[in-house]
């Protein structure tokens, strides 16, 4: 028995001989009308470093070039995407599944936020029933055709990252952190669990990692010096990304407007994603 076995394989993922007939399959199957090729999870060690904002970035950048993008809020306690894209819309179901929500350029998203009779109303599950409502996210919506679906998750290592890990056929993960020494120790608590679910480390976006002046140009390290390359190289990950501190682009977020926003911060993210 592995020294990490938690004693219920349906929440581990320690490698146990114990296993009686080998490891379980947790894979969920996609609804019948969901054709997506590409699923990438973006992670965080902890809260608050912009998950939320490069998943919708990514999304609105590929789709930008023609590809067909899909966002799985799978934030359940703290959803957000909806309001990145000003999309308010409950989401409508027939016989066949779910129907997902669409953004004005074509991008579809699902979030519990768009179940709800009142979007500031509260979710108060606990994890089985959270883990459980994302997994239905993946098997009950008819996404149709996708090239990439990126799954906003919560910060952590929990229940919903370990579900997602099993259930979906997940291609690879971005991890999202900010420049903080402390940060830098989270973030590989997020690799480490990548490498334990044999899920490719697809790269890292640091956010938040400077200020640039409109008047002079000059970049400030509000948060001191980044930490990035030594963290992407302790850990052999070659794609990294740097995005400033950017009132615009916070603005636009809460606005609804995310989709007009012009930045070249993660076109190397993007073009990586297009390789696989």
């Amino acid at each position: 028995m592995s020294e990490n076995c938690t004693h219920d394989c349906g929440s581990c993922s320690a490698n146990c001989a114990s296993r009686e007939g080998g490891a379980p399959d947790f894979s969920a199957k996609a609804n019948a009308h969901s054709r997506v090729k590409k699923v990438i999870g973006v992670v965080s060690g902890k809260g608050g470093v912009g998950k939320s904002m490069v998943t919708s970035l990514l999304s609105v950048l590929l789709r930008r070039r023609g590809l067909q993008t899909a966002i799985l809020d799978a934030d359940i306690t703290g959803p957000s995407i909806p309001k990145a894209f000003g999309v308010k819309e409950q989401l409508m179901a027939s016989d066949e599944g779910i129907y997902p929500a669409s953004s004005i350029t074509g991008i579809r998203m699902v979030s519990l936020n768009l179940l709800l009779d009142n979007e500031t109303d509260p979710v108060v599950w606990r994890g089985p029933v959270i883990a459980g409502t994302v997994k239905q996210f993946w098997t009950d919506v008819m996404w149709g055709d996708v090239d990439f679906m990126f799954v906003d998750m919560p910060p952590g290592t929990g229940d919903v990252p370990l579900t997602v890990f099993q259930s979906l056929p997940v291609d690879g993960i971005l991890i999202v952190t900010s420049p903080q020494e402390l940060v830098g120790m989270i973030v590989e608590k997020a690799v480490h669990m990548a490498q334990m679910m044999n899920i490719p480390v697809l790269g890292i976006v640091e956010n938040m990692a400077y200020f640039q002046c409109d008047e002079c140009g000059k970049r400030h390290y509000i948060f001191g010096q980044s930490h990035l390359a030594e963290i992407a190289a302790r850990n052999d990950i070659a794609v990294t990304a740097q995005m400033p501190m950017a009132p615009a682009l916070a603005a636009a977020c809460d606005s609804g407007r995310i989709e007009m926003v012009e930045a070249d911060w993660l076109d190397g993210v993007a073009d990586a994603l297009q390789k696989l």
